[in-house]
């Protein structure tokens, strides 16, 4: 499969789709406390897709495995490292949560995923969080035309081990518009220079999921089954991930999946009306 470089058209579309997909999360924020279950969650989120005009890309989705993901979002709860399966059991205080959202909007895919923080959770919890969407961050400011997805990867390992985490590997973002999943792979590590180079008109994921453990993961066997999907860190340490879609400018990136509701930008990001700036060459 070869990658997709989106003209002017294409770009739109996924503009429109990618800020949707952000809106789904700035709808749920408020409702994310203890007590709320995540099938309830889940539940709000598909009443407000209707709403909105778009449908989930994940109810039904197969993905690698026969199983056909059930629900409208992925709700990944604090060890469980990506692709968790919304359900009734409550959410606590202190739990950490990814919540992962996918829409289509008139064929197109927009994709992203934000931690929530469920009532005080401690400092350590709040810790991995952040620094994870600093990570996350920290590879954004590598796509420009030229560069090289290794030098995303590179920048994610670099700051994320450095502050005492590891990365894994198993899972990497990924090209997203009239398909969800597409070339290229993203990788959340790496060396500089290595890996695709950056084109204007590619569109990707940045998504790592950092864990507070080592970075060994497995799937989550509860009840003695595996539903094919839930993946869970392998010493039961936290785990957190954050994801946005990113476009390949002609002088450097923008960020499609950021709305009214999204969290402020990191502190060395340079922004420009809520916007981070392109990254000079």
């Amino acid at each position: 499969m070869s990658i997709t470089y989106h003209d002017a058209e294409g770009i739109a579309a996924m503009r429109v789709a990618c800020r949707l997909a952000s809106e789904v999360l700035d709808y749920l924020t408020p409702f994310i406390k203890p007590g709320i279950t995540t099938n309830e969650i889940d539940r709000l989120a598909a009443e407000y897709m209707v709403t909105q005009g778009t449908t989930s890309a994940t109810v039904g989705y197969k993905g690698a495995g026969d199983v056909p993901f059930p629900k409208s979002l992925c709700t990944s709860v604090n060890h469980v490292v990506c692709h968790g399966i919304p359900d009734d059991k409550p959410l606590k205080k202190g739990d950490i949560m990814n919540i992962d959202v996918t829409v289509i909007k008139d064929g197109w895919y927009g994709d992203n995923s934000r931690m929530f923080v469920i009532g005080d959770a401690s400092i350590a919890a709040k810790r991995l969080c952040q620094i994870t969407f600093e990570a996350m961050w920290h590879g954004i400011l590598q796509v420009k035309p030229g560069n090289h997805l290794g030098d995303v990867g590179h920048a994610i390992q670099r700051f994320a081990e450095g502050n005492g985490y590891s990365v894994v590997r198993e899972f990497c973002g990924h090209g997203v518009g009239r398909t969800f999943h597409a070339e290229p792979q993203v990788l959340h590590y790496g060396r500089p220079g290595t890996m695709e180079e950056l084109k204007p008109g590619m569109i990707f994921t940045i998504e790592p999921m950092i864990n507070a453990g080592k970075r060994d993961i497995k799937e989550d066997h509860r009840g003695g089954r595996y539903d094919g999907w839930t993946i869970v860190t392998r010493d039961r340490s936290l785990s957190a991930q954050w994801e946005h879609t990113v476009l390949v400018t002609e002088t450097g990136y923008e960020v499609l999946t950021l709305s009214a509701g999204s969290p402020p930008l990191p502190s060395f990001v340079p922004a420009a009306s809520g916007q981070p700036a392109p990254v000079a060459a």
